[in-house]
């Protein structure tokens, strides 16, 4: 015989033992565990030695009134959920449990259907109370592990301008190259800001097909398009009193930026197929590694674009920040490695430095945990894996460009990108993951530098 217990426990406390057992009986074929005791000192105790989900508890005991033994209950367990049981003259009693805790209760006589609709909704409730409190343990995780590093390097404009946007719900736009960490900026912003209780949500408008954008942000009703089975929430109506990252906002089509730009000006939506008007209420902040001011009039509207830059934050390439480096690394390091110890020679840090990162924090954090994984003692040596990555050293990069004179950092990526394809027989996956960018965004360089 099976010693565990049921997912759910029940305890009647009542003097009535007829009512006892009609309620054992009755869940018996149920996954509900009922317990009984026919006195307020008996249920307490019960309560003190197991976990219970709900008490059922009746006003009238042979040795206490009912709605005394609530703080009792709820001090052994506060999430146990007690429903009260009072007669109509005795109504005064059920107020003065509720005030002292009870979820809910019923009026006798009651019917045992009835009860379990009670009980229903009330393990419904201790279900969604145990959702929100992972989700506030996961919320308040992310936010302790929303840390920009640098200042010293480059950043200390930046961290003002982060502290700048928090404090306000004016839309952001966070500028740069892959890899920079854009998705960092946008969570510090939403934590420190008066949105941080709700959620935080990103969708990167570059991963989705422009068949299913429009859908998955605006949601659709049962029927309105082919595969539409059943009524769906779009991410507008989840972001509802939290932040909405629109990633890689370059990628939009225009025919949504047009709606974009509606939903930011009257915070209202309509799900596709409905006519139901939402009003809705959320911080959004748009990034982008496009350079949207070059785009403004042929692929991204200029009314979207000055109403998204209201605040503008641009991150600079790790390359123009070698000076953050060894703090990152380090930083980056404590999180791989957690209680392991391992260092960077002096020798490495200097390496590290003199890499020109095409792939940015990402690729240096990539380098690390490759490192790590392959160490053969206390001391790491990515140096040794960037070599197999195109060798992009800046001593290499400014060698390759000897005969010119200064170019341009559009020229350099373009001529690099190129060199990169030869070298990979135009593979553009391995030359995606070499350069330590993705797939969509060495799709859009080729296209932007007309080397497809």
């Amino acid at each position: 015989m099976s010693t565990e217990h049921p997912a759910r426990t029940f305890l009647v406390i009542d003097d009535d033992k007829v009512l006892c057992d009609a309620i054992k009986d009755y869940f018996s074929s149920k996954t509900v565990e009922v317990l009984t005791s026919q006195s307020g000192a008996g249920g307490l105790a019960i309560c003190s030695q197991r976990k219970v989900d709900v008490v059922l508890l009746d006003q009238k005991l042979p040795d206490v009134e009912g709605h005394t033994l609530c703080p009792s209950i709820l001090k052994q367990n506060d999430q146990t959920k007690i429903i009260f049981i009072t007669a109509y003259p005795s109504f005064d009693g059920a107020v003065k449990a509720v005030k002292l805790g009870a979820y809910d209760y019923l009026s006798k006589p009651f019917e045992l259907e009835e009860l379990n609709l009670a009980i229903e909704k009330a393990f419904r409730t201790i279900d969604l109370e145990m959702v929100e409190q992972i989700q506030k343990y996961r919320c308040e995780k992310e936010s302790e592990e929303t840390v920009i590093v640098g200042g010293d390097g480059g950043l200390s404009d930046i961290l003002k301008l982060v502290d700048l946007a928090a404090s306000t719900n004016a839309p952001v736009l966070i500028t740069g190259e892959t890899g920079t960490g854009k998705d960092l900026v946008a969570r510090t912003i939403h934590y420190k800001s008066l949105f941080r209780g709700g959620a935080f949500i990103e969708i990167n408008c570059a991963a989705l097909p422009e068949s299913l954008i429009e859908a998955e942000l605006f949601g659709h009703e049962k029927g309105a398009f082919t595969g539409a089975v059943t009524s769906k929430k779009g991410i507008f109506e989840m972001a509802e009193g939290g932040t909405l990252l629109l990633n890689e906002i370059g990628e939009m089509p225009l025919n949504l930026q047009a709606k974009l730009l509606s939903v930011l000006e009257g915070k209202k939506i309509k799900r596709l197929g409905g006519g139901l008007i939402t009003p809705v209420n959320f911080r959004i902040i748009a990034a982008t590694s496009v350079d949207l001011e070059r785009a403004v009039g042929k692929s991204f509207r200029e009314d979207l674009y000055y109403r998204l830059s209201v605040i503008r934050i641009h991150m600079p390439p790790l390359r123009d920040r070698c000076k953050d480096i060894p703090k990152l690394s380090d930083y980056l390091l404590q999180k791989i490695a957690r209680k392991s110890e391992v260092k960077l020679p002096d020798s490495e840090i200097t390496k590290l430095m003199n890499y020109g990162w095409p792939g940015n924090v990402r690729e240096l954090k990539n380098i690390l945990e490759r490192a790590f994984i392959l160490q053969k003692g206390p001391s790491l040596y990515p140096s040794e894996l960037l070599v197999t990555k195109g060798n992009f050293q800046r001593g290499a990069l400014q060698a390759t460009f000897a005969e010119n004179d200064l170019k341009t950092l559009e020229e350099v990526e373009k001529n690099y990108i190129k060199h990169s394809l030869d070298k990979l027989s135009h593979n553009y996956t391995r030359t995606a993951k070499s350069l330590g960018i993705s797939l969509s965004t060495l799709k859009r360089k080729l296209k932007e530098y007309d080397l497809s």
